[in-house]
């Protein structure tokens, strides 16, 4: 058996302090930051007490965003909302983020330099594999989990195999990273890396922006990953250059690192993708499947509703109108991104194209609020998920999409091709 390890591997293993992991281990590491929010901390805070818990294990590391149903949108999340705050305050937490400041946490915390390369990250939301674009161990646990890692500051773990994915070429216009996993999901299936890491690297990542590795890791868990990565490169020390607050370490990959599988995907064969109701892993080419009736738009999320995404949808919308009886909702991811939305004039170019524009949330993407829909509805939408009722009711239907077919969508009325509209 080779003595190399994969990218994950190597970070599981400087933080259980051994020179040599291998999959289907358990070990018990230390991690550098527990995230939670508005949903999942209250969940945690009965393992939390029953277990005498009093104190976290360092305030600077546990992270709480309220940003799923905040500003509270009714009694039963005003109730949580409080209980956040009032556990935040009595522990002291150093990073808290509440409205004015809040934003969707996994577009938040890079943003602030809280997770750096080389982290181990745990957070009570499934996307918090997001943070494998900056070369972190990062990935999603139970509340229960959670409160353990408040406590003690360690998880136990199952190291993952690592399925390596072997980018080539370049994106074509309008294609973006929310293609390149649709494509992938697509390929692999929901269970196709399930409890596995997906690994990405060739020479086609040095042409990938952050927001589109970001976008990337978000969905590996649409594939049952445990977490996704990429090796750390120039783009990601220009990210982290100037946000890190605290000293990181590089790891990089064994050349002879055992990968379970390995799958090619040349970048510049793909075309902007969409996945149709009700798994993410149910994509087409737009090129299949233009011209369907939809009702209402959304821009946003932890996975695209980054200051690049919106840029992306304004190009698009600039001088035009969105479709009659179509509801354009755009939702800056932080406070930061707005405030570069509103700096650089796209706030001016949705509203005067018929859209809205909300405060930072996660919104309708969990069928929180924002953006509801109703029977028989159907979005086009640059979430993550579109599972039976994920945004609404039952008999309502999600597509997942890019911003660019997402705008291009909304100008048409329908399902649409980006790459049609002419600027």
């Amino acid at each position: 058996m080779t003595d190399g390890m994969t990218l994950t591997e190597r970070i599981l293993a400087a933080h259980c302090d051994r020179d040599i992991v291998r999959p289907g281990e358990l070990i018990q590491a230390r991690i550098d930051i527990a995230l939670a929010n508005d949903i999942t901390l209250p969940l945690a805070l009965g393992p939390f007490r029953e277990a005498a818990g009093e104190r976290v294990f360092d305030p600077d590391r546990v992270v709480v965003v309220l940003d799923h149903f905040n500003p509270a949108k009714d009694i039963d999340s005003a109730i949580r909302l409080m209980e956040s705050r009032s556990f935040a305050r009595d522990v002291e937490l150093t990073h808290f983020f509440d409205v004015g400041s809040m934003g969707v946490e996994h577009v938040l915390l890079p943003e602030q330099g809280l997770v750096g390369p080389g982290d181990i990250v745990i957070g009570a939301d499934s996307h918090t594999c997001t943070y494998g674009a900056l070369s972190a161990f990062s990935t999603g646990v139970g509340s229960t989990d959670f409160a353990a890692a408040m406590l003690t500051g360690f998880c136990w773990f199952k190291i993952p195999e690592t399925i390596g994915f072997k980018l080539r070429g370049a994106l074509g216009p309008w294609v973006s990273g929310k293609d390149v996993i649709l494509y992938i999901i697509g390929k692999i299936g929901v269970d196709g890396a399930s409890y596995r890491a997906m690994e990405f690297f060739g020479e086609g990542v040095g042409g990938l922006g952050m927001a589109d590795r970001f976008t990337i890791a978000n969905m590996a868990v649409e594939a049952g990953a445990k977490n996704g990565i990429f090796p750390f490169d120039e783009a990601v020390e220009s990210y982290v250059q100037g946000r890190a607050r605290r000293p990181y370490t590089v790891y990089q990959a064994d050349a002879n690192a055992p990968y379970a599988d390995v799958m090619e995907v040349d970048l510049g064969s793909l075309e902007p993708m969409v996945a149709l109701p009700f798994l993410p892993s149910n994509v087409r080419a737009i090129s299949e499947v233009k011209g369907r009736n939809i009702d209402q738009v959304v821009i946003g999320s932890c996975t695209n509703g980054r200051i690049e995404d919106l840029r992306q949808a304004a190009r698009l919308l600039k001088g035009r109108k969105v479709a009659r009886n179509l509801r354009v909702i755009i939702i800056p991811a932080t406070p930061t991104v707005m405030r570069q939305a509103l700096s650089e004039g796209l706030l001016e170019v949705f509203m005067d194209a018929g859209a809205a524009v909300s405060t930072p949330t996660c919104g309708p993407c969990l069928g929180g609020y924002m953006g509801i829909l109703g029977k028989g509805e159907r979005a086009v939408s640059t979430t993550n998920r579109n599972f039976v009722g994920r945004m609404g009711h039952a008999e309502s239907e999600v597509i997942l999409a890019s911003p660019a077919v997402a705008a291009a969508s909304a100008l048409a009325g329908c399902l649409a091709d980006p790459r049609e509209i002419l600027l």
